[in-house]
């Protein structure tokens, strides 16, 4: 061994007696013909030590990589005469964005102070019309060096790839499972970027990594090759309907650097086996790939019918309830707040209404919910807090039912039903309210004076007589002024029941607050917009659109889905394309909470279609 490193060594003296011997040459090549979205590389060869490089100025096509420098080396050996030759090569790696012809300027470098420029070239960039695979990898071998030498870049399909895993592939309908998605390479990456998000049909999502979160390493031996592993997304999906659901494929790009090999032919067998070790090859090439993850089949369970509350709504996982309220002991037309406190891990956000009944002198309101909601890599938790306004009309003492919730556990694999304690209520007589004790001012009892009852002022006005015989009994206005109030009465009778009526009507009452209710999501929506709170900007918007739907057309919000969605509004004879727009507007929601580009244009481009299809839904529904 030690011989051979003399030998290589003596050889290697021998051959920098005069390296630089031979015509320095500068030469660009690239590929003539390009299809828009084609990836592409642009390299230059030199043939000899440079430095100063100054690459083009490229107009027209984007550059996602370089100059990304490599040097090989190789030595031939003719009828006992030896030389060696040097290549340097600097490599672009560029993107046909749009159609037409672009000119690559020349290159310049310095080779012993004097400087060289390279050729100019010329892209001709066309339609892309559906040709194959193998034109789109964006990378071919090139001819490296002088003589016999060539050059290839090395690798294969599991380099670098992506798979998505499931924490579980057979949940319960509500059951939150998480997605990741992995990648794995043996070799160096970098620019990674999402090009496509899986779709999540039939599933409520939420993120649980930050987009700035940085990736966490570990190494995995697979096949007996070690792989470094990281976690690029991680989704918790909790099921809407039951039955066979499928997760698209995410789809990715990045740039991975691979080895590039050079041959070389000197006609000995011992030198070429020597200088085509790694050692005298160690020239890299870095190449734009794209990823495709594996589809996920997700077989949903529906839930038990067996024990299933009459109040369940949907909520799957491990609650707790609490309510509260502000005060016992209050007079008429003052406000008392009941707060209830949901907590507990699971589909906490899927939870939009509670079970409560109130006094029926009680005016209420829509409640104010408030989520305190936290994402971790193993699920969701948080707290949903229902605050109800109540204003008493009337005094008495009034008693407010216990609130109840169901959920479905997933440990004791049964319902579960909490309920708060009764609530009692004293209501006093307030200010204005008939038989309450009145104070009057303005006058006493040193102004109230007796003008005198045997003299009066003369009254000077006008005197009106009554026709002789003539009376107010039983004449025509007698009469009207007797039966109008009555008629008043029995119509303002006829009303309140009706209004009663359709207070008690739940069902009703809901479809008539359904864009009142929407449009207060809204305002929310764009709060958290202002605030620059994206994530609590994508859930509002989400729930402002399923809640208008399950409060418009009486759908549990559990059994929503953009199949039952589509049937709805297309039996309440709502024009195709207005559905066609809800459905995009839902999808384009679900698709902005994650993509790429200005945050805040996305945003405000979600937000506004969202009140624009509501309004034009409402209006189609009238």
């Amino acid at each position: 061994m030690l011989n051979r490193i003399l030998i290589s060594l003596v050889i290697l003296l021998i051959c920098t007696a005069n390296p630089f011997a031979q015509d320095v040459q500068f030469t660009a090549q690239s590929k003539a013909v390009a299809v828009v979205g084609e990836t592409f590389t642009l390299i230059y060869t030199l043939n000899a030590q440079g430095s100063n490089f100054r690459g083009p100025n490229i107009q027209g096509l984007d550059m996602l990589s370089g100059p990304n420098t490599s040097t090989s080396s190789s030595i031939r050996m003719v009828n006992g005469s030896t030389s060696m030759s040097i290549t340097y090569t600097y490599t672009y790696l560029l993107q046909a964005t749009r159609e037409g012809s672009f000119s690559i300027p020349a290159a310049t470098v310095s080779v012993n102070g004097k400087q060289y420029s390279s050729n100019a070239l010329s892209i001709k960039v066309i339609k892309n019309s559906g040709s194959s695979g193998a034109q789109n990898q964006g990378t071919t071998n090139q001819n490296l060096g002088t003589g016999s030498s060539g050059t290839g870049v090395t690798g294969s399909s599991n380099d670098v790839y992506v798979k998505a895993f499931a924490s579980n592939s057979s949940p319960l309908q509500g059951e939150g499972i998480v997605i990741t998605y992995k990648i794995f390479t043996k070799v160096p990456i970098a620019q990674i970027n999402i090009s496509k998000l899986s779709s999540f049909s039939g599933f409520w999502s939420q993120n649980l990594m930050k987009e700035n979160d940085k990736l966490q390493q570990t190494t995995q031996v697979i096949d007996g090759e070690q792989y470094v592993v990281a976690d690029i997304r991680k989704i918790a999906l909790f099921p809407l309907k039951s039955g066979r659901l499928v997760i698209d494929p995410l789809e990715l790009a990045c740039v991975a650097q691979v080895r590039r090999q050079t041959k070389t032919r000197t006609g000995d067998p011992f030198f070429d086996d020597f200088f085509n070790d790694s050692f005298f090859n160690s020239g890299v090439a870095n190449v734009e790939k794209t990823l495709k993850s594996n589809p996920v089949i997700i077989s949903v369970r529906p839930l038990p019918e067996e024990g299933k509350p009459a109040d369940f709504s949907g909520a799957v996982g491990n609650f707790t309830l609490r309510a509260e309220i502000d005060k016992t002991r209050l007079k008429t037309n003052e406000a008392v707040t009941l707060k209830c406190t949901i907590s507990g891990r699971g589909n906490i956000q899927l939870i939009d209404k509670l079970n409560l009944t109130f006094p029926p002198d009680f005016e209420t309101y829509d409640p104010k919910v408030i989520s305190d909601i936290q994402t971790a890599a193993s699920g969701i938790s948080g707290n949903q807090v229902f605050e109800y306004l109540m204003i008493p009309r009337k005094p008495g003492k009034f008693m407010i039912k216990p609130v109840t919730f169901s959920y479905f556990d997933l440990e004791k694999k049964r319902y579960m039903s909490l309920s708060s304690p009764e609530f009692s209520l004293e209501v006093e007589k307030g200010a204005g309210e008939p038989g309450a004790v009145m104070t009057y001012s303005g006058a006493n009892k040193e102004e109230i004076k007796y003008i005198g009852s045997d003299i009066r002022h003369i009254k000077d006005d006008g005197i009106h007589l009554n026709i002789a015989g003539s009376r107010f009994f039983a004449s025509i206005g007698f009469w009207l002024l007797l039966v109008i109030p009555l008629l008043f009465f029995l119509i303002f009778l006829v009303l309140w029941r009706k209004l009663a009526a359709r207070r008690s009507d739940t069902v009703l009452m809901k479809n008539l607050r359904a864009t009142k209710i929407a449009r207060k999501r809204l305002q929310k929506a764009e709060e958290f917009q202002k605030s620059g709170k994206q994530d609590d900007f994508y859930i509002a918007i989400s729930q402002s659109l399923w809640g208008y739907l399950s409060d418009k057309f009486s759908i549990p919000m559990a059994e929503l889905s953009v199949e039952s969605v589509h049937e709805a509004l297309i039996l309440k004879n709502v024009n195709e394309t207005t559905v066609s727009q809800f459905i995009e507007t839902l999808s384009n929601t679900e698709f902005a909470r994650f993509a790429p580009g200005e945050k805040t244009v996305n945003m405000e481009r979600i937000y506004n279609e969202a009140l624009e299809i509501i309004s034009k839904m409402e209006r189609e529904l009238r």
